[in-house]
């Protein structure tokens, strides 16, 4: 009976192995035992796998976490148990507690962090392909419930993945369909000794009282419940999938980045499903630089329905961590910082002779180059980027600088002067571009040129201009 059981068990946990290609021939796959009834199954499971079915290289990993008594006893069987198997074995005592008051961290999530860090740690030790974790379908039905509970969107609700990369690791779940009482009665036919952790049992932790009040109460009115959860979280999956799939695709073909600004076309988002609108929101703010998760249903729908309710006017929204949303003339963009942030400049010119001047704060060249008013002109021809103007009109030093408050300029085909703001308005030029684009004025603080905008009547060319100043303002 005991080898017929084993077998069967082992037959489920193969199958579900090969639908999601959990490990191939050879693979080296650290099993994480911390002496509960999951995880020594989860071993004894795997070294029959490794013996009789698909050749593995096994390494057994304990942690000690330092919160009780009884984890020394543990440590101690699990080390006798992998002796049994003839695995090897690493374990590791890490002082949760004092962990806990260094981060501020909370117990369960300080214990995870450590946890997880020491099996990455030892995969690598090991050359090993993967990290095999005891969670079953009882976890995950209550990792869904949990997130249901806190509000979760799709992407929570699709619970724990059977298999995840993590910094060039996979976390694979084999008894993830698999459930607690099946477990602990393998153990019992097969006589596989494990330790019961009393911790479990109080309900001062959420996922306990999930596990013990919650979902018992459920299953009075659905005795399949927790299956029911499981059946949610594998459909969910797979949907998730699809929709962040197709996310990334338009991620890539909708979204710009320029200085580290991420931006997209308005019209072209709104043609899409509003599930997409949600995702790319959510992509573009996981890719931003960030000390914090951004992606919240709050702020992304902050966006979202910006986008939706003000299509002609410009606005901008604190996303917070220092990120903003600007709307901008139908454009869409994402900073990582507020765009006033991104630096003050200005640069002299002490004579025409200077043929270049790099401008680092916005990352383009200012060339200069002077001729004989008879020359004719070489290299490219006019553009908005480049002008000519009569040197000996002009007076030395130029300034590149900024725009500042009241800013005015004589703009040709134009009598008396024009502010600067209402030129750039006129322009559609963004609001945050603004700031960035140069302003080049002569010694006498005359502003002659706004390149990709303006030129000013000062210093125009004529038949009388002995020497000409052509200058050019390109990327670096």
């Amino acid at each position: 009976m005991k080898q017929n059981y084993l077998r069967t068990f082992v037959n489920q946990v193969e199958h579900t192995a090969a639908e999601f290609e959990l490990w191939s021939e050879g693979d080296g796959i650290v099993v994480a035992v911390s002496g509960g009834p999951d995880s020594v199954a989860l071993l004894h499971v795997l070294h029959e796998i490794s013996l009789h079915r698909t050749p593995l290289r096994l390494i057994c990993a304990h942690v000690h976490h330092g919160f009780r008594s009884e984890s020394d006893e543990e440590a101690v069987m699990v080390r006798e148990l992998a002796e049994q198997l003839s695995l090897p074995i690493e374990t590791a005592f890490i002082d949760i507690p004092a962990y806990m008051e260094e981060s501020g961290k909370g117990g369960q999530e300080a214990a995870r962090e450590k946890r997880y860090e020491f099996l990455l740690q030892t995969a690598q030790k090991y050359g090993a392909r993967s990290v095999a974790l005891a969670h079953h379908a009882d976890d995950q039905a209550e990792t869904v419930l949990m997130r249901l509970l806190r509000g979760s969107g799709l992407s929570g609700l699709s619970g724990m993945k059977m298999k995840r990369s993590e910094k060039n690791v996979e976390l694979i779940r084999p008894f993830l369909r698999m459930y607690k009482a099946d477990i602990v009665e393998l153990c019992r036919v097969c006589e596989f000794p494990y330790v019961v952790d009393n911790s479990n049992l109080q309900t001062k932790y959420r996922r306990n009282a999930i596990r013990l009040e919650v979902l018992p109460f459920l299953e009075r009115y659905n005795g399949q419940f927790s299956s029911s959860l499981n059946h949610l979280a594998e459909i969910v999956q797979q949907e998730d999938d699809f929709v962040e799939l197709e996310a990334a695709k338009q991620f890539r073909s909708m979204v710009q980045e320029n200085d580290g600004r991420l931006a997209f076309d308005a019209p072209s988002f709104l043609s899409l499903h509003v599930a997409l609108q949600r995702r790319l929101i959510k992509l573009i703010l996981n890719y931003l630089p960030s000390d914090q998760e951004n992606a919240d249903f709050v702020k992304i729908e902050s966006v979202r329905q910006g986008i939706l309710s003000d299509q002609r006017s410009n606005w901008r929204r604190d996303l917070g961590d220092g990120i903003t949303c600007v709307r901008e003339y139908g454009v869409i963009q994402f900073w990582p910082k507020p765009p006033e942030e991104q630096g003050q400049y200005i640069y002299t010119l002490d004579s025409p002779d200077v043929s270049e001047q790099y401008i680092k704060e916005i990352g383009k060249m200012l060339k200069l180059s002077l001729r004989a008013g008879s020359q004719s002109r070489g290299g490219s021809g006019p553009s908005a980027f480049a002008a000519e103007f009569d040197a000996d009109e002009l007076r030395f030093p130029l300034t590149v600088r900024n725009r500042q408050p009241g800013d005015k300029m004589k703009i040709m085909g134009l009598n008396g002067s024009k502010k600067v703001k209402d030129i750039l308005i006129d322009e559609k030029i963004p609001p945050s571009v603004r700031a960035r684009i140069p302003i080049l004025c002569d010694g006498s603080g005359i502003i002659v040129w706004i390149p990709g905008v303006r030129r000013s009547v000062h210093a125009a060319c004529g038949r009388h201009t002995s020497r000409i100043l052509r200058m050019e303002l390109s990327d670096a």
